[in-house]
């Protein structure tokens, strides 16, 4: 096994490396068309491809995503029409293959991913709606699948107003998704207050749900990275500040193993359970942004020792436990953002969300400097 995907920080005899070559060996995808689920995946191998040198992993998203793109940039696969947030994710991709290879398909397809959003429906007030069937509706979830990849998008095509429109469609999640008391973020808003999960007065859902504050903070961090050369500008400055504040939050609503729950303010209520996606994803968002200076080094170590806890208390050689395998809101049967909802979905080993955020997590805790 090479030692690429070793290291001193991993607890002692961890598998990591055997998952990581066992899971890809006997890899599917999770749906025909593209999909956000296998973009975790993709984006997790380049990820840890570049920190730890193995040229299998980078080889392998290269295989998957190079097959589904055709001459002029076509994705097999992906309807722009659909108008769902969570198909921008796996476009993701596209730069990194792009800057690897040279392959104009690259390009050529990240045009065409974004073409999605130029015409994506909004809310009032600016944002992308979650999805097409959840009209007038914002999830965190989405600000993860859209908003590193607008970025990007906006540095490449030199499109500076779209860094200008991240801003603003962050700034107003922050006014009208997070409490005050604590400084964390409900899953999702309502604009038009329609849905019976909708607070009446605010429109938000009721709970804080674990991976969907992880989503946010990856996607903070994704677009702080985004924007590394641009510091003092107002965007850098508002998504820096915001990550800083997330990350407080969440330290504050750890268990006391180190990991987050389901739910993340109800630790000590019946049912709630440690749960490995989200703690990843936080995992990987406090080491990346200590590496990328945002936050301090205290807080990298934070979440390297939560990486290696959930490692410890998740991974075998052949399995992740302790994903939760889906939640969302509303549609059918219906989801009312309940407590009760979120520990009712079923917890799914060696889901791509959670594999996708354990090897994201996994090449941050190389990259970070101790």
């Amino acid at each position: 096994m090479s030692a690429g995907l070793e290291s001193k920080w991993l607890p002692p005899g961890a598998p990591l490396a055997a998952f990581v070559r066992g899971y890809l060996a006997a890899w599917k995808p999770y749906r025909e068309h593209w999909n956000y689920e296998d973009g975790c995946i993709y984006k997790g191998c380049l990820d840890l491809a570049r920190a730890s040198g193995e040229r299998f992993l980078s080889d392998f998203a290269h295989r998957q995503v190079s097959a589904r793109i055709g001459p002029q940039g076509e994705i097999a696969g992906f309807d722009p029409a659909e108008f769902n947030i969570d198909n921008v994710n796996a476009g993701k991709t596209l730069f990194t293959l792009f800057d690897l290879t040279g392959d104009v398909r690259f390009r050529r397809a990240l045009d065409v991913q974004f073409a999605q959003l130029e015409r994506h429906p909004r809310t009032a007030s600016g944002n992308y709606w979650h999805k097409r069937i959840y009209p007038w509706q914002v999830w965190l979830d989405g600000l993860y699948m859209a908003q590193p990849f607008q970025v990007a998008y906006a540095r490449i095509a030199q499109r500076p107003e779209l860094i200008e429109d991240t801003r603003r469609q962050f700034e107003h999640v922050r006014a009208a998704m997070r409490d005050e008391r604590s400084g964390l973020y409900y899953h999702g808003w309502d604009e038009r207050r329609l849905e019976r999960w909708s607070n009446p007065q605010t429109g938000c859902s009721p709970c804080f749900w674990g991976r969907a504050m992880g989503w946010y903070v990856m996607a903070l961090t994704d677009c702080c990275e985004a924007l590394a050369d641009s510091h003092g500008t107002a965007a850098a400055n508002l998504l820096q500040t915001l990550l800083r504040e997330c990350a407080d939050a969440l330290l504050a609503v750890r268990s006391a193993r180190g990991l987050w729950y389901q739910v993340l303010d109800q630790g000590d209520r019946e049912g709630n359970y440690e749960e490995a996606s989200a703690t990843l994803m936080i995992a990987y968002a406090l080491m990346k942004g200590a590496r990328l200076g945002v936050l301090h080094a205290g807080y990298g170590a934070e979440g390297r020792r939560a990486f290696a806890a959930c490692i410890e208390r998740f991974l075998d050689p052949t399995r992740l436990d302790g994903i939760c395998g889906v939640a969302g809101l509303g549609n059918v049967p219906y989801r009312d953002g309940s407590y009760e909802y979120y520990l009712s979905e079923p917890i799914v080993p060696n889901d791509p969300k959670g594999v996708g955020a354990l090897f994201m997590a996994a090449s941050e805790a190389l990259s970070l400097p101790g």
